[in-house]
């Protein structure tokens, strides 16, 4: 694929996957992407849907592979947030600055009543990908629920991403800016809100005036 010789870095070696390996290499670069989110899978979803439309490999097994590595990806940040457990997790988030356990009580009340959506539709969301499945084990989520909702989520965004590949072919670089622009404005989301809690915390601190 000469696409491949304008990219770099973690890009290029996901893509190297997928022209290498076919349908198990993106489904090891989607499993790897999961555990370190800097690869972008707008790039390699929608090259596998490229090399599908080649004959590289099928759409199903396109599909299929990245649904797996999703999961697999999960499942060993499901696992990380398991082995770590509660109070192991409160004991680290006590010597953390600027935040107080209510505020992971507080976490743990809403991932009670909110957690089966979050962990669907985290699925969707750049970095929460990765993030949504360490307090899932945390939580000891049920896995067989876990994992019928991070498949069910996985299917969903990877097969809108490599069916955008397939279909514009030569394009599909196309794919990767417009997801780019979207994953650009929820890590400045999440950027605005983490300095708003921090100026509101270090307000907070501040002793009264005499």
């Amino acid at each position: 694929m000469a696409q491949s010789s304008e990219l770099d870095g973690v890009a290029a070696w996901g893509v190297g996957l997928v022209e290498t390996l076919g349908g198990p290499g993106a489904g090891l670069a989607i499993a790897v992407e999961n555990l370190f989110p800097p690869l972008p899978s707008e790039v390699i979803l929608p090259l596998t849907g490229f090399a599908a439309a080649r004959g590289v490999i099928t759409l199903f097994e396109a599909i299929a592979w990245t649904t797996a590595g999703s999961v697999v990806g999960a499942l060993a940040l499901y696992a990380l947030g398991a082995t770590l457990g509660r109070a192991r997790l409160y004991r680290i988030w006590a010597r953390m600055p600027l935040v107080k356990t209510s505020d992971l009580v507080r976490t743990e009340a809403w991932f009670a009543r909110h957690g089966t959506k979050a962990v669907f539709f985290g699925r969707m969301i750049p970095i929460f990908r990765s993030l949504i499945s360490v307090p899932a084990g945390v939580e000891r989520l049920r896995l067989h629920t876990f994992v019928l909702l991070t498949a069910a989520g996985s299917l969903l965004w990877n097969s809108t991403l490599v069916l955008a590949g397939y279909w514009l072919g030569e394009q599909w670089t196309v794919v990767e800016a417009y997801v780019s622009v979207f994953s650009r404005a929820v890590l400045w989301a999440v950027a605005a809100a983490v300095l708003v809690f921090v100026v509101v915390r270090l307000r907070n601190r501040r002793p009264p005036a005499a």
